[in-house]
């Protein structure tokens, strides 16, 4: 079973694409880059294509992990509106910010709307909507 999540809980960090997917770059921009400095002229050209490889991948794991985000962030801001639209028959408030709106997805439908009054009148942070819900609702599928 899941442990239940919490303001104090809630982020989540894939120790594989977080951590080791990371390192292993890390580590093999930091190879090639010894490999370029010691190549001879022979070896030149493969080394400095070793070196090239090593941003290239930082820059696809960075794209890979702001997509799949993008793509949630989307789902969550529909998913919200909607629960807004059902808890009151109108849209959710242009108001709101898309950190405000996230924010909000952990509040339970019974603190929701004025969660969302608050967050207006108030200008709340992401951080500062978290901290005033009483019966946290855990996302477990966002990563």
């Amino acid at each position: 079973m899941t442990t239940p999540q919490n303001f104090k809980n809630h982020t989540r960090m894939v120790k594989g694409f977080h951590g080791l997917l990371f390192m292993l770059i890390a580590l093999f921009l930091g190879g090639s880059l010894n490999y370029w400095a010691k190549a001879s002229s022979d070896n030149y050209y493969l080394a400095s294509l070793l070196v090239l490889i090593g941003p290239i991948f930082l820059v696809f794991m960075w794209f890979t992990r702001t997509f799949a985000l993008k793509a949630q962030d989307r789902a969550i801001r529909a998913e919200e509106n909607f629960r807004y639209f059902l808890l009151t028959k109108k849209p959710l408030p242009t108001e709101l910010r898309l950190s405000q709106i996230i924010a909000l997805r952990f509040a339970p439908d019974e603190e929701f709307v004025t969660l969302v009054d608050e967050a207006i009148a108030q200008k709340l942070a992401a951080k500062e909507i978290k901290m005033r819900i009483k019966n946290w609702k855990g996302d477990y599928h966002r990563v």
